[in-house]
């Protein structure tokens, strides 16, 4: 039996949803702590649609989860996607309290849409948390989850995993597009962040575990079972001896280490993801775009943000256009449809309209039949690092190239814009990529790297603002291209003497090492830039958890056999 019931007072309004269901609540109490979870939102509807989505999608016992929702001075219809949601879930849990609030009394109007947090923007804070803290506290939940609106939980096991370290106040580490995340590893006297070794390694998830922090914030766990967590509190009024700012998280912080009870953040799972806050100086319009970056961070980790179907028509995504390029090619191996599936999803949100490139496969290449083809291998070739001669791989790489070359002199296509599809998006991509393309309309060039290895420590000359000209590099996982560097690449006839793509290119601009494979093309001429910084990276590197290459991963080409066979 669902109870319900709605008060207005004060210029808010408070539904009140609560489920009868003692019997489920008693066969489970053993099982899963009951926890209540608080949401503070303002202006997020932009986020709403994932972080309900990541909320709603959580393993744990919905009868065991109390929300507490509150939400005011918004300028977007938050309030609106918030009652809509509230009124189709709230039979599948314990509780929920939706509080929200149109009034203009708290604080002033042109604090609203500001990113500038004011000394009476903090102390409203404090109190709703207070708020919050106290509600939970005289339901006897277990635990309290103090969940900002922006944080998006993509292990759907978030809540059972944290519960199960029975820690007194634990969050899961998040992680962004940046070296942001919900915690501190040192604080100043002052009450600043300071900078520590220990922060790195966590962050990056090259120590994993759970570690004892002087500050957690965003999503934090707290332990209600616990008897001195009755001590914690947001409040610095309620705080001995504190003579720090009115800020929610300084003051938690302090008040846990006065009472010697310990803040964690765990990184053993990569448990969600959390925007870059906008600065004190940025325009709030930012946000939308904060959350751009961080759905774009998610893709290339390869656990893209969910979105429920029924909140899809609440998001946006931009038209599709080609960014100014003649065209713009994405080269995919056919049998790696993940691959293409979560670039499909990047190239949506960036409302890129991108042509597929079916890529040549190195697997299904008849290396005996390469003399039909035209194409014969560098003579000699070994590769400078790993001292083996080509793979088919490295074949099947270099002719998705040439094919677009080719296509670009046939068709006509001024600039074309080649993507490879083991690529990610550097946070603001389409404000970056339309700003270098606005500098090269002053420059002359063929070819311009977006994404590359640099080979070479040696300072590369700065050409403009965004630009510099590239010495040895490596990977072509996406670069510009213009109708006159495809056919001056056309023209160095590169089949006769084949060797891997991310070798032949600074042959070409007259920047690689080996003397005698450049003997090979005494037109070294193309022009060559590169983007700084650069636009794209790899979503793995050499090593890392995921990392596939179907390159190093194909078999060998004999240079022996091939001539024989040719």
């Amino acid at each position: 039996m669902l109870a319900f019931k709605a008060l207005q007072t004060l210029g808010s309004v408070v539904l009140l949803f609560f489920s009868c269901r003692c019997d489920q609540i008693y066969n489970n109490v053993y099982k899963w702590p009951s926890i209540g979870i608080s949401v503070l939102v303002r202006n997020k509807a932009h986020t709403l649609p994932y972080f309900l989505t990541c909320l709603h999608n959580l393993d744990y016992p919905k009868d065991r989860l109390y929300l507490w929702i509150y939400s005011d001075f918004n300028e977007d219809n938050t309030i609106e996607i918030l009652e809509k949601w509230v009124k189709k879930h709230a039979l599948e849990y314990n509780g929920i309290v939706l509080t929200t609030n149109s009034s203009s009394g708290a604080l002033h109007s042109d604090e609203k849409q500001s990113t500038h947090w004011s000394p009476e923007h903090f102390r409203h804070v404090i109190k709703l948390r207070e708020e919050a803290l106290g509600f939970v506290r005289r339901l006897w939940a277990d635990y309290i989850f103090m969940l900002d609106a922006d944080v998006f939980l993509t292990n759907n096991e978030t809540l059972k995993i944290l519960v199960s370290k029975e820690l007194p106040v634990v969050a899961p580490m998040l992680i962004s597009d940046g070296l942001y995340s919900n915690y501190w590893c040192g604080m100043t006297d002052n009450y600043y962040y300071k900078r520590t070794d220990d922060y790195k390694p966590i962050r990056n998830r090259e120590k994993l575990g759970c570690f004892a922090v002087p500050m957690v914030h965003t999503a934090v766990l707290i332990n209600l079972q616990r008897k001195n967590s009755d001590l914690l509190t947001y409040e610095p009024s309620k705080i001995r001896d504190y003579n720090g700012p009115d800020d929610d998280i300084i003051a938690f912080a302090i008040n846990a280490k006065n009472n010697e009870i310990p803040l964690h953040i765990c990184n053993d799972h990569v448990y969600g993801f959390v925007p870059v806050p906008l600065e004190d100086s940025d325009d709030p319009k930012n946000d939308k775009e904060q959350l751009l970056n961080i759905k774009l961070e998610a893709i290339s980790r390869h656990t893209p943000i969910p979105l429920d179907d029924s909140l899809a028509d609440l998001v946006e995504y931009p038209q599709r256009w080609k960014f100014g390029c003649s065209e713009i090619y994405l080269i995919n191996l056919e049998r790696r449809r993940e691959r293409l599936h979560l670039m499909e999803m990047s190239f949506e949100e960036l409302g890129m309209d991108v042509h597929l490139v079916k890529a040549f496969d190195g697997r299904n290449l008849d290396m005996n039949n390469l003399r039909k083809h035209s194409i014969n291998l560098m003579p000699n070739y070994e590769d400078p690092y790993h001292k083996r001669p080509m793979k088919a791989g490295e074949v099947g790489c270099f002719l998705s190239h040439y094919h677009i070359w080719e296509e670009m002199v046939s068709r006509n296509i001024g600039t074309a814009l080649v993507l490879e599809d083991d690529c990610r998006f550097v946070p603001y991509f389409r404000h970056r990529l339309l700003q270098l393309l606005h500098e090269l309309e002053e420059l002359d060039w063929d070819l311009v790297y977006i994404g590359r290895k640099i080979l070479l420590d040696d300072e590369e000359e700065q050409v403009s603002e965004h630009t510099r000209r590239p010495l040895y590099s490596y990977w072509t996982l996406g670069y510009l291209l213009s109708k006159r560097g495809a056919g001056k690449l056309l023209a160095a006839k590169p089949l006769a003497r084949l060797l891997p793509v991310d070798e032949f290119l600074p042959i070409m601009f007259d920047q690689h090492p080996n003397a005698t494979w450049k003997a090979h093309f005494p037109n070294r001429n193309l022009i060559a830039l590169s983007a700084s910084p650069l636009l794209v990276h790899p979503t793995h590197y050499t090593g890392q958890d995921g990392y596939v290459s179907d390159t190093e991963d194909s078999h060998i080409v004999h240079p022996d056999t091939a001539r024989t066979e040719l």
